[in-house]
């Protein structure tokens, strides 16, 4: 196999964690590198390697990207799925921000930086909108929500990799913020529902990040369900 590393932000969430695992399940990285702030104490195998970012601030994020890259050899291929999650809602639109974009932009110039990695798979979220008002509640599906996941779309394609993968997924069945109860009955009314905003699991995401990839495309895009669908299909 030929010499193939993944650079991952945000696998301690439950996106993360579904995606940690199918880049170690699909065979297709000799190398595995997470970013993170505390230890994670994850047993995968030999070829995940934590790196250790105690301030996880910005500037200091982008550093500890280039250096982490500086030796390796081979593709290098980005993952963020890094995001406040539930909590939204209880912060400030800057405290929203000063994650979700700013650490997310920071990863993406340090990608960027390292000279090696050309294509980064980056999760938002349906309805992103670099155009909805600031206003009200930060909660997810929340004006004031879609706003800050669009200015981290165009924040990463702007400062990071040539080629930035955009998956945009709506509810998520699995996530630890959404209720077990709604997990449960989303799937029923998939038939019900336009495909676009259909409910994925974090195990579907991770495959479509995964399959993107693993055969980067040409150039950036957004990938709703049915085209996060499609790349499942096609591995």
């Amino acid at each position: 196999m030929a010499s193939r590393t993944a650079v991952i932000l945000g696998a301690s969430g439950s996106v993360g964690q579904a995606l940690l695992a199918e880049v170690v399940r699909c065979g297709g990285f000799s190398r595995i590198l997470i970013m993170t702030r505390r230890p994670l104490n994850l047993q995968l195998g030999a070829q995940v390697e934590e790196r250790l970012v105690p301030d996880m601030e910005p500037n200091k994020l982008s550093q500890a990207v280039v250096d982490a890259l500086r030796d390796l050899g081979g593709e290098v291929l980005g993952f963020s799925v890094l995001g406040v999650g539930a909590g939204t809602a209880k912060l400030s639109l800057e405290g929203h921000r000063a994650v979700d974009v700013d650490l997310n932009a920071a990863f993406a110039r340090g990608l960027k930086a390292s000279g090696k990695v050309q294509h980064l798979a980056f999760m938002s979220a349906m309805g992103a909108d670099l155009n909805a008002k600031t206003t009200g509640s930060g909660a997810a599906g929340m004006a004031r929500y879609s706003r800050v996941k669009g200015e981290a779309e165009a924040a990463v394609r702007s400062q990071g990799p040539a080629v930035v993968s955009i998956f945009r997924p709506a509810m998520i069945i699995g996530s630890k913020h959404t209720p077990w109860l709604l997990s449960a009955v989303l799937p029923l009314f998939a038939p019900l529902t336009p495909a676009k905003f259909r409910s994925i699991r974090t195990t579907e995401i991770a495959q479509a990040m995964v399959a993107a990839a693993l055969h980067p495309p040409a150039q950036s895009a957004i990938y709703n369900y049915p085209e996060m669908m499609t790349l499942i299909a096609s591995r």
